[in-house]
C-alpha cells in the first residue's frame, strides 16, 4: 500500500512541488487549498496521468478548527491515513511598518502558527497511536536572521514556527520526527512578483551560489526529510538557500 501525504497550500509555488515530488516517487497526494481551487484540479490531473497514483483535493480554511477536522474526517473516509505531514501553507502581507494593522499581523499567525500547530496535533496524536509518520514544517531564514521590517509579522510567525518544530519533535518523540525547512529566496510567483530586475539581482548578489531558488529543490529536501534515508534526522531546522548572508 502506498503511503500518504498531505501538503497544505500545496496547489501552486513550494507546495505544488512538493506534491510533484512525492507523487513522482510512489506516493498518493492530498491537494489541499484555500482559493486556487482550478490549479488543484490541474495539478490532481497531472499527477494522476504522469505518475499512476492516487491524488485527492481538498479545500479548507487553516483558520478554523473545524474546517481542518472536516478536511481530516474526508480523506481518511476517502482514501486512508496520513503518513506525511507538510505543513506548507502560508500567508504573508508585505506594508510599510507604518501600515501594519493588528488584523492582519493576527491573520498571519492564525494561518502560520495556530493553524500548523492544530493540523500538527490533530494529524500527530493519530500518528503516535500508530506509531508511525512524519512531520515537516515549511519555516524561512526570515524566521533566523534575514530581516526585513515590511514583512515582521510574517518573520515572527516563521520564528515561532521553528520553535513549534522542536516542542513537536519532544512531544512526538519517540515515534514520530518532526523537523522543517527554512528556505531563502525561492522563484515562487508569491515571492517574487512585483520585484524588480535591479533589486532581485541585488538579493542574488548576497547569495553564495548567486542565483536564486527552485521550488523543486525545496520540495527536494522536504522529501528526503520524509524518507526513510533521514530515519536519524529529527527536531532539526535545514536552511535550504544557497548560503546567504543579509
Amino acid at each position: 500500500m502506498r503511503k500518504i501525504v498531505l501538503v497544505t497550500g500545496s496547489a501552486r509555488g513550494i507546495g505544488a512541488s512538493c506534491i510533484l515530488k512525492f507523487a513522482s516517487s510512489g506516493y498518493d497526494v492530498v491537494i489541499h487549498y484555500l482559493t486556487s481551487a482550478k490549479e488543484a484540479m490541474a495539478l490532481k490531473k497531472e499527477v494522476e496521468e504522469k505518475y499512476q497514483v492516487r491524488a485527492f483535493c481538498i479545500q479548507a480554511d487553516l483558520k478554523s478548527e473545524f474546517e481542518m477536522k472536516e478536511m481530516l474526517t474526508k480523506i481518511e473516509k476517502e482514501f486512508g491515513s496520513i503518513s506525511v505531514l507538510v505543513n506548507n501553507a502560508a500567508f504573508c502581507l508585505d506594508t510599510l511598518y507604518e501600515e501594519k494593522t493588528k488584523e492582519n499581523f493576527m491573520k498571519t499567525l492564525e494561518v502560520n502558527v495556530i493553524g500548523t500547530f492544530l493540523l500538527s496535533r490533530l494529524l500527530g496524536d493519530k500518528m503516535y497511536e500508530r506509531k508511525e509518520g512524519t512531520i515537516i514544517n515549511i519555516t524561512s531564514t526570515n524566521g533566523m536572521d534575514t530581516y526585513f521590517p515590511m514583512c515582521l509579522d510574517y518573520d515572527a510567525s516563521k520564528a515561532a514556527l521553528i520553535s513549534l518544530t522542536h516542542n513537536l519533535a519532544l512531544q512526538y518523540a519517540p515515534y514520530i520526527r518532526v523537523n522543517g525547512v527554512a528556505p531563502g529566496w525561492v522563484a515562487t510567483e508569491n515571492e517574487i512578483a512585483g520585484l524588480d530586475a535591479a533589486y532581485l539581482e541585488t538579493e542574488s548578489e548576497k547569495i553564495f551560489l548567486r542565483r536564486i531558488g527552485t521550488p523543486e529543490e525545496i520540495a527536494n529536501v522536504v522529501f528526503f526529510l520524509a524518507s526513510e534515508e533521514a530515519s536519524y534526522i529529527n527536531n532539526t531546522i535545514i536552511r535550504v538557500d544557497g548560503g546567504h548572508y543579509s
